[in-house]
């Protein structure tokens, strides 16, 4: 069996939402992601980072006034944003402790530091940064061994750019 190229990535996540503005203020609003181009009529948004095309993808098209799956039933368990770095990571729990969003858990991965949230549809959120490779932890074999130690989102917050 072949393995997927090694440069290949998960380009967007496309979400059906029950509010296109909710969602927009969420992910625009709190997470900074910018409105590239509304789509049908205002029934999806494109967003990203940067200005490329998108990232995420919103839309009502099957959705529009809906309600979020109920626990024990499968679906999406959460979308995860990459920050280049710690700093950044803290500036964007900021941003989430800014808007009142409750912070749902936190943890050191060992090759990560995660912050778990929820949006306004209750889709699970994942806001991250990466460790150095160097510092990913191995077993004795010298494969990975991540973990799920507690974060310290006080030490965390302390390291957020000052704003503007």
């Amino acid at each position: 069996m072949s393995h997927v190229h090694p440069a290949t990535r998960i380009g967007h996540v496309h979400l059906k939402v029950s509010d296109l503005e909710r969602a927009i203020a969420f992910y625009s609003g709190v997470l900074g992601f910018e409105v590239q181009q509304y789509y049908a009529g205002g029934q999806a948004a494109f967003l990203s980072a940067g200005g490329y095309h998108h990232h995420i993808g919103l839309n009502t098209w099957k959705s529009l006034g809906g309600t979020p799956p109920p626990k024990g039933h499968t679906g999406l368990f959460h979308t995860a944003f990459l920050y280049p770095d710690r700093a950044a990571l803290a500036d964007a729990l900021r941003r989430v402790r800014a808007a009142g969003i409750p912070v749902e858990g936190a943890a050191d991965h060992g090759v990560s530091e995660a912050v778990y949230l929820s949006d306004p549809d209750r889709n699970g959120v994942e806001l991250y940064s990466d460790k150095p490779e160097a510092e990913w932890p191995r077993d004795a074999d010298g494969r990975l061994a991540m973990v799920n130690d507690p974060l310290d989102l006080a030490s965390l917050l302390a390291e957020a750019p000052p704003r503007d």
